[in-house]
């Protein structure tokens, strides 16, 4: 069963940080949301036998490192961001999502809880979100501005299904559920701005 949870949170977050592919035509930018990755039919424990059991420690590494990886793109879309509203927001995903590292890392301090960052799935989210850094830092203007709210969408949704969906239910100490659980309500606003300002540029 740790095993499914395992695979299922690998494609879970694995398609939170989306690849934005982008495509230059004049001024207009083609942003891709690669989130039709399909999950196979029917990912049993037989059939991913070497899938590493979800211990607490790895749910607080992807749970930090999928904060700190929303932390770097909010601080590129400080500096590059065009839209006051575009760069209010990364301002706000920067504090926001600081404050929520601190805590987990006095939290893990007070609770022995030691995130396991040599796990497949914490090594992809880094590579992923610096994939997406590049992408951002080739950008500029409005096309900027799209691609970061876009993905900053599409990454907070499938965050918010994968913690409440998989990782929440995954984990042993009780404590450190309802400390991942009360992360998920600043999500939720998180989310709700992004779509905000989505849908006014989309106008």
């Amino acid at each position: 069963k740790k095993a499914n949870l395992f695979k299922t949170a690998l494609f879970a977050f694995g398609i939170a940080f989306v690849a934005v592919g982008c495509k230059n035509e004049g001024s207009n930018v083609e942003t891709t949301d690669e989130t039709a990755i399909e999950e196979p039919a029917d990912s049993t424990a037989a059939e991913q036998p070497d899938a590493p059991a979800m211990t607490d420690a790895i749910i607080a590494s992807i749970a930090v490192t999928a904060n700190q990886i929303d932390v770097d793109w909010a601080k590129i879309a400080e500096q590059k961001a065009t839209n006051p509203k575009v760069k209010e927001f990364a301002q706000t995903m920067d504090k926001d999502h600081t404050n929520v590292i601190n805590a987990a890392v006095k939290f893990a301090g007070e609770h022995n809880l030691t995130p396991d960052d040599n796990n497949d799935t914490t090594k992809g989210f880094v590579d992923q979100g610096k994939t997406f850094s590049e992408t951002l830092n080739s950008l500029s203007g409005a096309d900027f501005d799209k691609a970061y709210i876009d993905n900053e969408v599409t990454f907070h949704d499938n965050v918010i299904k994968a913690v409440e969906g998989t990782l929440i239910p995954a984990i042993q100490n009780e404590e450190f559920r309802e400390f991942l659980s009360g992360a998920v309500p600043l999500f939720k606003e998180h989310l709700e701005h992004a779509k905000m300002i989505q849908a006014e540029l989309s106008k």
